[in-house]
């Protein structure tokens, strides 16, 4: 009997914090599920996180722009076509295929991981009420309390389909770092997809207004759009010497242990693996209060989660910079809590029984 066939969507997947999740997930259960990609907007980079074992193809699809209607008669025909036994949306972006399932051609799991910038201080209308309409009879699955209390509430979906499952990491990749040594020049570093909603220009920003002519050096791993404004912003600032690109990293658990400070300037998250990863290699982490990280971190880690502010976010560096031994037991405690909450195989465990739950499910 072939083992069960799972077509994802994504609105791309390109590496980000659910196809990296995705890839942990995949690679965990191997060959026990066979699985089919479309991303989107044609970007695979994420491939190249999927072990050669898996039994994974990427589907072509051609995305009608603005034609909602045409685009969901396509995406039922292809449905009808690849006859999956489950149908794994992602975020907004996948919404149609979602539609074009409202007539179940396959059990239906919606993951939903946030939003962009657009929806970053409300919910737009049009966005909730299909969210509500199209969601209502599929398994909805979410990293965050935040976006659970949104489903449940704003989206008004019955709580029992909404699945709240917690990111996981692998605890064993990331080690602690040793304290720095006296008179070494501290490094803040930060590992993001370079886009608008990730606010990288404010952690410069910040940068420069503290650490501006020090040995403290500024390290930013991600690649995106957004790459060449930035290193022009650190150059107005006069902090180019002191700010370096790393570019896209497929592998950065490493350069963690480079840190002394991992810092988080997003406008919006829910619950960012990044930051585990941080919490995971016993690093202190300066962020903006957003989605659930406040709950992720150790309690002794809160003084330094900040307003969505510059001024707030510039002094908040200032006060973890200057305090070493709070670094460190921060750090520490921010490990134990990982150890405790946050390993992946819970996360793995949780996605697997999803993703073979009965067929039955579709008469519901």
């Amino acid at each position: 009997m072939s083992a069960p066939l799972l077509l994802h969507i994504y609105p791309t997947f390109a590496v980000g914090g659910a196809q990296v999740r995705f890839a942990a997930v995949a690679n965990r259960f191997g060959r026990a599920f066979r699985h089919a990609i479309v991303a989107m907007d044609g970007n695979t980079a994420c491939q190249e996180r999927l072990l050669p074992t898996l039994d994974v193809r990427f589907i072509d699809v051609d995305a009608r722009k603005r034609d909602t209607i045409g685009s969901v008669r396509q995406f039922r025909r292809m449905l009808r076509d690849i006859r999956p036994d489950v149908l794994v949306t992602s975020n907004w972006g996948s919404i149609e295929w979602a539609m074009a399932n409202l007539l179940p051609v396959a059990r239906h799991i919606h993951v939903e991981d946030g939003f962009g910038p657009e929806e970053r201080d409300r919910q737009l209308p049009r966005r909730t009420w299909t969210r509500a309409l199209v969601l209502r009879r599929s398994t909805v699955v979410v990293p965050s309390g935040v976006l659970w209390g949104l489903a449940t509430r704003a989206w008004h979906l019955d709580p029992a389909r909404v699945h709240h499952i917690p990111n996981g990491i692998d605890l064993a990749r990331y080690t602690p770092r040793p304290a720095r040594m006296p008179g070494e020049g501290l490094v803040v570093g930060t590992v993001a997809a370079l886009r608008p909603e990730k606010n990288i220009g404010r952690l410069i920003r910040a940068f420069a207004t503290v650490a501006a002519g020090t040995t403290t050096r500024l390290c930013i791993v991600g690649g995106g759009a957004e790459h060449t404004g930035l290193e022009a912003l650190a150059a107005e600032l006069g902090v180019a010497g002191q700010v370096g690109f790393t570019g896209p990293v497929a592998q950065p658990a490493a350069l963690y242990g480079q840190f002394d400070v991992f810092a988080l300037s997003s406008d919006t998250e829910q619950m960012p693996l990044s930051v585990l990863e941080a919490m995971g290699t016993g690093l202190p982490v300066l962020a903006t209060d957003v989605g659930d990280v406040r709950t992720m971190l150790a309690q002794a880690n809160h003084p330094f989660m900040t307003a969505v502010d510059d001024a707030a976010y510039a002094d908040g560096l200032r006060r973890i910079l200057a305090d070493p031994d709070g670094r460190q037991r921060i750090g520490m405690e921010n490990r134990a809590k990982a150890e405790r909450d946050y390993d992946q195989e819970t996360m793995f465990q949780a996605y697997g029984r999803l993703f073979s739950g009965p067929n039955e499910e579709l008469a519901r």
